[in-house]
């Protein structure tokens, strides 16, 4: 699902990046008094990198054919890629469980690919689902993506021992208070599952001034403990619905107050959260909503995600006052648009692309 960038929040006065608790008892919460935010105003610089081509949302999105066993997206601008199916999403999930609008994707380094759905006939409410990609493949969904897709559709009123087979392959977990639930992300260094919870009112609005970043159980795939806490910077922030974590531990995620794409980098750990803004804001965004950010462990880069439209640029260059130029730059633009929601990376550098119309993962044929 989208999010607009410019002038979403510019309203409010303090970092908005979820609601106020009111977490479930299950779920142990620490309040940080302490702002999760370091200043550094006066060296921030805006950077041209004109590499990067901004996308404009299409009125309408590409769907795919029902009959179709396999698609494939690749870039017609920028740095060429193409990724082609891997995992054709079931349709519908568990017990008739409506698993469209998936939102946001992470793989694991055991090789577990959780997917957040968050139902649009529910509000600020979804759930995680793991998916057994080693044994997936075992099971023949790679040549055959249809069985996947179909797993949970009875024939004659019962399901065949092989969809049974994979069912096993899959983990549902129970709906919870996700907010938009862009921002699953997988901490490469502590395994450690996180996201945002980012709550809206139905016209888009954030609900709360308090941030809050929830850790992801592996059992239960719900939150059993969140930081709530506030971000401020000379009267308001924007961002909070994008993280990702490179292979040290360090979490980052974008946005743009009207003024460019701003990059946070922080630390998020059992009770605390600290993010400092970097001091390159990029001039150019690659599209109109702001949708994920990925980090490929292979390449040591962050990607930006909008709109069927992702650039990326080495994290290393984030560090210190930020050495960020032109030249840093990769853009790609895809076809068909299909609304992409999340990019996630292998250890071997191959990307994860999560789409929409109709909920798929295609897998990029090389590095990226």
């Amino acid at each position: 699902m989208k999010r607009i960038i410019l002038g979403l929040m510019s309203f409010m006065t303090c970092a908005v990046l979820g609601q106020s608790v009111t977490a479930d008892a299950s779920v142990k919460v620490y309040h940080q008094r302490s702002t999760a935010l370091i200043n550094h105003p006066s060296s921030i610089r805006t950077l041209n990198n004109s590499k990067v081509k901004y996308v404009k949302v299409p009125k309408g999105f590409t769907h795919m054919k029902s009959n179709n066993h396999t698609n494939e997206m690749k870039a017609i601008s920028g740095k060429g890629v193409t990724f082609k199916t891997r995992f054709l999403l079931p349709d519908p999930g568990k017990d008739n469980q409506p698993w469209g609008n998936p939102q946001s994707i992470a793989v694991s380094k055991s090789g577990y690919m959780y997917i957040v759905y968050c139902p649009t006939n529910l509000h600020n409410e979804g759930r995680i689902v793991r998916y057994d990609m080693k044994r997936l493949i075992q099971l023949g969904v790679e040549k055959d993506p249809k069985l996947l897709q179909s797993t949970y559709v009875k024939h004659d009123g019962q399901y065949s021992d092989k969809q049974k087979e994979v069912q096993r392959a899959i983990k549902v977990g129970g709906l919870f208070d996700t907010g938009h639930g862009q921002s699953l992300a997988y901490n490469l260094k502590t395994h450690a599952l996180y996201m945002w919870r980012d709550n809206e009112t139905k016209s888009g609005a954030p609900t709360s001034m308090a941030g809050y970043i929830q850790h992801i159980s592996a059992s239960s795939l719900k939150p059993d403990r969140a930081i709530s806490f506030h971000l401020v910077s000379h009267g308001y922030i924007h961002g909070g619905h994008t993280l990702t974590f490179d292979k040290y531990g360090n979490a980052y995620f974008w946005s743009n107050p009207g003024n460019g794409a701003n990059i946070y980098k922080g630390r998020v750990s059992t009770s605390h959260v600290i993010f400092r803004r970097t001091d390159q804001i990029l001039r150019h965004i690659p599209g109109t909503h702001v949708q994920s950010m990925g980090y490929s462990t292979k390449r040591g880069r962050l990607y930006l995600i909008s709109d069927d439209s992702i650039a990326s640029f080495p994290a290393k260059q984030l560090n210190g006052h930020g050495s960020l130029k032109n030249s840093s730059f990769e853009w790609s633009e895809l076809t068909p648009k299909r609304e992409t929601e999340g990019l996630t990376f292998d250890g071997s550098g191959h990307g994860y692309l999560l789409v929409n119309h109709d909920p798929e993962v295609l897998l990029s044929t090389g590095v990226y």
